[in-house]
C-alpha cells in the first residue's frame, strides 16, 4: 500500500535549503510516544544500547518515519524514491549529562566525502518532551556547506527543543551537537539516516513559483548564489549562466578561492559555476595548479558549469596525478545526468590505480544512473559495478553495491556476486546488496533476498532471559 504524503510548501523548502533542517511533529497521541520511550527504558536495562537493531525491537519507531508529515517532508527533500538507511542510534543523554563539541557525522560504510547536494540526510526524534534543560540536540543553522569550525560557528547555537513527537530533518552535513542534560530526567534522541535514490527533475514538494524567493518576512540569505543553485537543482534545473562577465572579474574570483574566509571562497565558487564557458579555461588552470584547496574548489566549480565543463573534466581524468584524477571524477558524479557524455570514460576510470578516483567513478555512475548512462552504456556500466563487488576497498563495494540498487531491473547481471556480498565483512555492503536485489526485483532475486532475510532474522524478543 502507498504510504501518504502531505507535501511540504515553498516556504519550507527556501527554509531547508537555507538553514539545512526543518523541525515537524506528528500527531501519535501522547501515549504512543510514552510506550517506545518505555521500551528504550527496557533495551538500556536489560541490553545496553542495541544501535542498528534499536528498530527491529521497537518497530513502532516506522510509524513514526511512515507518518504522512514526515514521509512528505523527506520527499520534499530527498525526492520521491528515498531509503531508509541501515545505520540508527539511539543517543541517551542521562540526568546532569554534559553536552559534545559541534560536528559532522561521518558518512556509515563509506569514506568522509562531502556534498552541498541535498543527497542524505538525517532524522531526529524525540519520544519525550525535551525542553532545554534537558539537553536537547544543537545546530548550527546554514553550517551544512561549511567545512571549517570557523565559518559554522559564525552561526548561532540554536537547541532543538520539541515535545514528545518532534522530529527534525536535517542535512546531513550540518554541524550539530548534543548539549548538557541539567534536568533530572533521561533525554532519547533516535537518529536515522535517509538517503536519495535518483537525482530531482522535478519539485517533490507543493510546488507554486519556479524561482527563487527570499523566505518571507526575512532578510536575504547570506548565500544567494548558492541557495538559488540548489533550489534549480531540486528543479532539475541547469545551472543559469550569469551573461557579460568579463575575463578581469572572473580572475578575481579565482583570487577570492585563496582568501582566508571560507564563506568568501564558496560564494566564489558559485559564482564562478555560473560564468559558464567563458569560466571553464580559468578553472582548468586552477585544477591543475599545485594547491589542493584551489584545485577542490576549482572542481566544484567546473561541476556547477555543467555540460560547458565535461570535455575539461574527461581530460583531466587521465591526469598523472592522482588527485587531480579523483577530483576531476568527483566533479563529473557530482553533475549527475549532465555529464552523461562522460559515461563512458567514467566506465574506463573505474580500473584506476587509485582507491580514491575508483570510489568516485563508482559513485558517479550511480548518480547518473541509468537515464543518464542511456541504452548505449547501461549493460557497461552494471558490468564495471558488478566487477567493482570484489574490491579490496569496503567503502567501494559499499558504493558499487548502492550504484547496483540505482540501476534497478538493469542490475540483474550483477544478481550472483550480489548474492555473494551478502556476506561481506562490512555490514552496510550487506544490506546495500541486499536492497539491489529487491530492486532486480525478479523472481529470483526475490528468492535469493528471502532465503537471506529468513536465515538472518533477529529476533526482537529473544532474550537471555527468554531464550523460547
Amino acid at each position: 500500500m502507498e504510504k501518504q504524503a502531505l507535501p511540504l510548501t515553498d516556504e519550507q523548502m527556501r527554509e531547508f535549503i537555507i538553514n539545512g533542517y526543518i523541525t515537524l511533529n506528528t500527531d501519535f497521541p501522547a501515549s504512543f510516544h510514552e510506550k517506545i520511550y518505555n521500551h528504550l527504558d527496557d533495551m538500556f536495562e536489560h541490553t545496553g544500547n542495541l544501535g542498528n537493531n534499536v528498530l527491529p525491537l521497537i518497530p513502532e519507531i516506522q510509524e513514526v518515519f511512515d507518518h504522512p508529515i514526515i514521509h512528505g517532508a523527506m520527499q520534499g527533500v530527498l525526492g520521491e524514491n528515498y531509503i531508509m538507511h541501515p545505520h540508527r542510534y539511539c543517543h541517551f543523554n542521562p540526568q546532569g549529562g554534559g553536552g559534545q563539541n559541534f560536528h559532522k557525522d561521518s558518512y556509515e560504510g563509506d569514506e568522509q566525502v562531502r556534498h552541498h547536494k541535498c543527497r542524505w540526510t538525517m532524522a531526529f526524534y524525540y519520544p519525550q518532551d525535551v525542553p532545554q534543560e534537558r539537553g536537547p540536540t544543537a545546530v548550527l543553522p546554514a553550517s551544512q556547506y561549511y567545512e571549517t569550525s570557523e565559518s559554522a560557528h559564525e552561526q548561532p547555537d540554536t537547541p532543538l527543543c520539541g515535545e514528545a513527537g518532534t522530529v527534525t530533518i536535517v542535512h546531513y552535513d550540518l554541524w550539530h551537537r548534543a548539549t548538557a542534560n541539567t534536568s533530572d530526567q533521561k533525554r532519547y534522541m533516535l537518529k536515522f539516516l535517509f538517503s536519495r535514490l535518483e537525482e530531482p527533475s522535478e519539485p517533490n514538494w507543493n510546488s507554486e513559483n519556479t524561482e527563487w524567493q527570499s523566505v518571507e518576512g526575512k532578510e536575504d540569505s547570506e548565500h544567494p548564489d548558492i541557495h538559488e543553485t540548489h533550489w534549480d537543482w531540486y528543479y532539475g534545473k541547469q545551472n543559469e549562466v550569469t551573461n557579460g562577465v568579463s575575463s578581469k572579474e572572473v580572475e578575481s574570483l579565482l583570487e577570492s578561492l585563496e582568501d582566508d574566509d571560507e564563506k568568501i571562497r564558496l560564494d566564489a565558487v558559485y559564482r564562478l559555476g555560473r560564468v559558464g564557458e567563458d569560466a571553464v579555461s580559468y578553472l582548468k588552470k586552477a585544477l591543475y595548479g599545485s594547491s589542493e584547496s584551489i584545485r577542490n574548489y576549482a572542481g566544484h566549480a567546473l561541476s556547477l558549469t555543467g555540460e560547458p565543463a565535461v570535455s575539461t573534466l574527461i581530460e583531466a581524468l587521465q591526469h598523472n596525478d592522482d588527485s587531480i584524477r579523483a577530483c576531476a571524477a568527483y566533479a563529473l558524479g557530482d553533475m549527475g545526468k549532465s555529464a552523461k557524455e562522460a559515461v563512458s570514460v567514467l566506465i574506463d576510470a573505474a580500473n584506476d590505480e587509485s582507491p580514491m578516483v575508483r570510489r568516485h567513478v563508482i559513485e558517479g555512475i550511480g548518480i547518473i544512473g541509468k537515464g543518464g548512462c542511456g541504452s548505449k552504456y547501461v549493460e557497461q556500466a552494471v558490468s564495471t559495478l558488478d566487477e567493482a563487488l570484489n574490491d579490496e576497498h569496503y567503502w567501494i563495494r559499499y558504493n558499487a553495491t548502492r550504484s547496483l540498487g540505482q540501476f534497478g531491473t538493469y542490475a540483474e547481471p550483477a544478481m550472483e556476486n550480489l548474492k555473494s556480498q551478502l556476506d561481506d565483512e562490512n555490514r552496510y555492503v550487506r544490506f546495500n546488496a541486499a536492497f539491489a536485489l529487491k530492486q532486480i526485483d525478479t523472481e529470483e532475486s526475490r528468492e535469493i533476498l528471502y532465503n537471506h532475510l529468513f536465515a538472518t532474522r533477529w529476533c526482537a524478543l529473544t532474550t537471555r532471559d527468554t531464550p523460547y
